[in-house]
C-alpha cells in the first residue's frame, strides 16, 4: 500500500512547461458550431488591462487568433458580438463575450469562445461541452503548440440548469459524478488487476488510455471505414454496427489489448524471468510511459480534437438532469462492460483463475494454473478496458495526447479506494472518486475538485488502511 500511496504522489503532473521560445499572449480559434472543421473569420477580439487596451485581433481563415502580451498578469478579454455573422450567436454558457484571465510568464492561454446558431446562445451547454470547456481555457501551451489540460487529473465541473434550486444542483451533479466515476472505474480495472497479479504498478497505464483514445480518432477518420458504411446508411441495425466511430472504437479495443499482450510477453515477463527488482520495473514503466506519450504527440501532435460523429446533440432533460444521447450511451455502455467483466471475473475458469494468481501467486501456480498465460491475459484485459476507457472519455471530453496522464492520479485513488488488487475495488473506488469530485463544486471552487476526492481517499485509509473491498494482510 505504501508503494502504491507513493505512486500516486509521483503521478502528480507538473505544471505544463513554458514556451520558451516566445513571451506571454492569449490566443483561440473560433469553430462554426455545426462544423468543427470551419472556423469564422472576421471576428473582433480585444484585450485590455486596467481599462487600457493593450492589443487586438481579428480571426483568419481558419478562426484562429493570438494577442501578444507585454508581460504576465490579469487581462480582460473582450469578444466583439456586432462582428459576429449574423447565422451565429454567441454561447453565454458556461461564460460570455467577456473574460478575465490570468497569464504566467511565458504562458499561451488559450481563450475559449463557442458559437451556436442564431438565437440559442443562452441555451446551457451539456455536462461534456462545459467540462471541455473549462479544460481547454485553463491550458498551457507547451513548445508553442496548443492548449493543453487545465486541471490535472480531471475536468471542471459542468454548469447546473439554472434555477433548479440546490435539489437540482445536486441530482446534476451526481449525475456528472457517476459518468466520470464509470469512465475512471473502467480505465481503472485492468491497473487494479495487473498490480494483483504482477505486483507491478503500471506508470504507463494512463498512457495506455490515451493510446486507445487516439486509434479510436485515427481510425473513426479513415475513408474504407466509410465505405463499409456506406451501403447499410439508413438500414437501422446495420447502420449503427457499421458506425465508422463504432467499428473504430472495436479496433481501437482490440489494438489496446494487443499492446497489452505484447508489454507483457516482450517486456515484462523477461524482466521477470531475469528476477529484475521491482523498483526497478517501476522506473522500466516511467519510461515505457514517457515513450509512449511522446510518440503519441508525434503522431497526433498537440491539438486538441473530438470525433466528429458526435460532436453537436441535441440535449435530453429529465427534470434537473440534461444529458446528450453521447454521454446516455456512455453511462449504459459502461455500466454493461463493468458487469460484464465482474460476471467474467466471478463465473468464468479464466475469470477464477485471474483472481487466484491476484490472490496468491506462489499458491496457484502450485495448484497447476499456468501463471504466465493468466498473467498475459490480464495485459490483454488490461489494455483493452483502458482503451476503452480512453474513447469514452475522448468522447466525453475531447483527445489530446496528455489525457490519460492527467487522469492516472484518479485512477491510482480509486485503485487504492476501493483496495490494491481487486477489480470490484477499482470499480468501487472509481465511482467514489467520481462523485466526490463532482459533488464538491457544490460548495468548492471546481480547481479544488479533485482534491477533495483525495482527502477523502486518505481518511478511508486511515480507518481501514485495506481499502474498501480490500483484505487485510500479515506484513512480517
Amino acid at each position: 500500500m505504501l508503494l502504491a500511496l507513493i505512486a500516486a504522489t509521483l503521478a502528480i503532473p507538473g505544471p505544463a512547461a513554458a514556451d520558451t521560445q516566445g513571451g506571454a499572449s492569449l490566443f483561440g480559434q473560433i469553430r462554426q458550431p455545426d462544423n468543427d472543421d470551419e472556423g469564422v473569420e472576421n471576428i473582433g477580439i480585444t484585450v485590455s488591462r486596467d481599462g487600457e487596451q493593450i492589443g487586438e485581433a481579428t480571426t483568419d481563415s481558419d478562426g484562429n487568433w493570438e494577442v501578444e502580451l507585454p508581460d504576465p498578469g490579469s487581462y480582460h478579454v473582450v469578444l466583439d458580438e456586432e462582428s459576429v455573422p449574423d447565422e451565429y450567436d454567441v454561447m453565454q454558457v458556461p461564460a460570455g463575450a467577456e473574460r478575465d484571465v490570468e497569464v504566467r510568464e511565458g504562458q499561451r492561454f488559450a481563450v475559449v469562445y463557442r458559437l451556436a446558431p442564431a438565437g440559442q446562445g443562452q441555451n446551457s451547454a451539456s455536462p461534456s461541452e462545459s467540462e471541455s470547456a473549462g479544460d481547454e481555457e485553463a491550458g498551457d501551451a507547451e513548445g508553442g503548440g496548443s492548449a493543453e489540460g487545465g486541471e490535472e487529473g480531471g475536468v471542471d465541473a459542468p454548469a447546473a440548469p439554472e434555477g433548479s434550486g440546490m435539489f437540482g444542483q445536486v441530482v446534476s451533479m451526481t449525475v456528472a459524478g457517476l459518468l466520470f466515476g464509470l469512465i475512471i472505474a473502467i480505465s481503472s480495472v485492468g491497473l487494479s488487476l495487473i498490480f494483483g497479479t504482477t505486483r507491478l504498478i503500471n506508470f504507463a497505464h494512463g498512457d495506455m488510455v490515451t493510446f486507445g483514445a487516439i486509434m479510436a480518432m485515427i481510425f473513426s477518420g479513415t475513408s474504407a471505414l466509410a465505405s463499409l458504411h456506406a451501403p447499410f446508411e439508413g438500414v437501422p441495425v446495420l447502420s449503427m454496427a457499421t458506425n465508422p466511430f463504432v467499428v473504430a472504437t472495436v479496433l481501437a479495443v482490440v489494438c489496446g489489448g494487443l499492446l497489452g499482450g505484447l508489454l507483457e510477453r516482450f517486456l515484462w515477463r523477461p524482466l521477470r524471468r531475469r528476477n529484475v527488482a521491482m523498483i526497478q520495473m517501476f522506473i522500466v514503466s516511467i519510461g515505457i510511459a514517457l515513450l509512449l506519450r511522446h510518440l503519441l504527440l508525434v503522431v497526433f501532435d498537440a491539438n486538441r480534437q473530438k470525433y466528429v460523429q458526435f460532436r453537436i446533440q441535441e440535449m435530453i432533460e429529465w427534470g434537473p438532469v440534461a444529458l446528450t444521447p453521447r454521454d446516455l450511451a456512455i453511462m449504459v455502455l459502461s455500466t454493461l462492460v463493468l458487469v460484464l467483466v465482474a460476471s467474467m471475473l466471478q463465473f468464468t475458469r479464466i475469470g477464477k483463475a485471474m483472481r487466484a494468481v491476484s490472490d496468491n501467486r506462489d499458491l496457484a501456480e502450485s495448484s497447476g494454473i499456468d501463471v504466465g498465460k493468466v498473467t498475459v491475459y490480464v495485459w490483454v484485459l488490461g489494455g483493452s478496458l483502458s482503451a476503452l476507457g480512453g474513447v469514452f472519455l475522448g468522447l466525453n471530453q475531447s483527445v489530446y495526447w496528455q489525457m490519460g496522464f492527467h487522469l492516472l492520479l484518479l485512477m491510482f485513488a480509486a485503485v487504492i479506494l476501493g483496495g490494491l488488487g481487486t477489480a470490484y475495488g477499482a470499480m468501487v473506488g472509481g465511482l467514489a472518486i467520481g462523485l466526490i469530485a463532482q459533488l464538491s463544486t457544490l460548495w468548492f471552487s471546481p480547481q479544488l475538485m479533485n482534491v477533495w476526492a483525495l482527502l477523502i481517499m486518505i481518511v478511508v485509509l486511515l480507518v481501514r488502511p485495506q481499502g474498501i473491498l480490500g483484505r487485510r494482510e500479515r506484513v512480517g
